[in-house]
């Protein structure tokens, strides 16, 4: 019965029009997308269904663990950047877009970025703290978002991981105003020891689910960064944890559970590895992923084709190749050493304003990631089985 009434919260909780967007969109265009993604493998050439774009690095916040230049003089995204990107990438088939900052309601023509394409589908992750009832008002207008808002634990742990003053209660009026203008809302939490018992469990979806919150999705703390605070580091036994709860929850409760890092099987990704999505700075740069600040290449080569630029990068094309040849984690965290060697064979430049992304990467230890042998476990839910062995993840990167 979880499909069912998920599925009645959903057209409870929106409308029609957001619903249809979502659908047509995001589901049917996005799996089309990645079928024409699948198609362009078999032919060498790897360009990403799922484009991540930070469109601007400023934030009110200063979390821990943060590998964004937030405190950095303010760097923007142009309309006209982000809007020949995003046309680009349509000419290949992608219809869904993530963005990301900083905090992208900072930037002031996020809406207007939106309002230029009606036939795609935008992903925004943010704090919440900037969701006024007139910029809610716009996007159910609009349609074609979802809100991502990050919860980080308690209100004192909040405030302590994220560098503010009741953050929390901020972040859950933002919550609440997109509930109320019938937006389809989830949120995000980055995991960690601080906020594993607060938020790996039952009792944290029931009140998602009583907030109207349709979807969440569970990410690994990430040790990165100029404060990497590796002491936050998920053990391998939590990280095991994180994935056995998601998997049940799905099959429990009436709210869409999300991970990136795990496939149908239970076996351990990489999105980045599998070429299923890139990541794109404030500045332009073309990156593996948003915590891997190096690249050759940005969206201004090849005048502003970025098709020619991705499928063409040897530095994207060695870091799948070797990283897919090492591990099926993050590699990030389970092998620094192998990444700077592959940033170094490549002359990868540093593309963060601080200019100490490699002493950061040297002075990391290998931590745990996702990659647990022999503690897989399998989606149990046939929706979610399906939805991920032939639209989502794998794609044969590690064969």
């Amino acid at each position: 019965m979880v499909l069912p009434t998920l599925a009645m919260r959903a057209w409870r909780g929106s409308d029609a029009r957001l619903l249809w967007k979502l659908g047509y969109n995001f589901g049917y265009k996005g799996m089309r997308s990645v079928q024409r993604f699948k198609k362009r493998l078999k032919h060498g050439q790897v360009f990403p269904p799922f484009l991540y774009i930070s469109i601007i690095n400023s934030c009110n916040l200063r979390c821990t663990g943060c590998w964004v230049d937030v405190a950095a003089p303010q760097e923007k995204m142009s309309l006209y950047d982000m809007n020949r990107l995003v046309t680009n990438a349509k000419e290949h088939g992608n219809s869904f877009f993530g963005i990301l900052g900083g905090e992208p309601f900072m930037h002031p023509e996020l809406l207007d970025l939106l309002a230029a394409h009606p036939d795609c589908y935008f992903q925004i992750f943010t704090n919440g703290h900037f969701l006024t009832p007139q910029t809610a008002a716009r996007l159910r207008r609009l349609g074609n978002a979802t809100i991502l808002i990050s919860v980080e634990g308690s209100k004192t742990v909040s405030d302590e991981r994220r560098g503010g003053k009741d953050v929390l209660n901020k972040t859950l009026r933002g919550l609440r105003t997109a509930v109320e203008h019938k937006l389809i809302t989830g949120v995000a939490t980055s995991v960690c020891r601080t906020n594993f018992d607060d938020l790996v469990s039952e009792s944290w979806i029931d009140r998602l689910i009583e907030l109207g919150v349709l979807y969440c999705w569970f990410h690994t703390y990430r040790a990165v960064g100029p404060d990497p605070s590796p002491d936050l580091a998920l053990t391998p036994e939590q990280v095991v944890a994180v994935r056995r709860f998601a998997v049940e929850m799905r099959n429990l409760k009436p709210i869409a559970v999300v991970d990136a890092y795990w496939d149908d099987k239970g076996q351990a990704l990489c999105p980045a590895v599998t070429g299923i999505s890139h990541h794109i700075s404030p500045w332009g740069d073309i990156e593996p992923c948003p915590v891997i600040q190096f690249a050759n290449e940005t969206i201004r080569d090849n005048d502003g084709d970025l098709f020619k630029t991705m499928t063409q990068s040897a530095l994207l094309s060695d870091f799948r190749q070797t990283v897919a040849g090492a591990t099926r984690g993050c590699v990030v965290l389970e092998q620094p050493a192998l990444l700077k060697q592959i940033l170094q064979r490549n002359g990868a430049h540093d593309t963060t304003v601080r200019q100490t992304a490699l002493p950061e990467l040297e002075a990391m230890f290998p931590l745990n990631s996702q990659h647990n042998p022999d503690h897989e476990i399998p989606e149990k839910h046939w929706l979610y089985r399906l939805a991920k062995k032939h639209w989502f993840f794998g794609f044969g990167a590690y064969s």
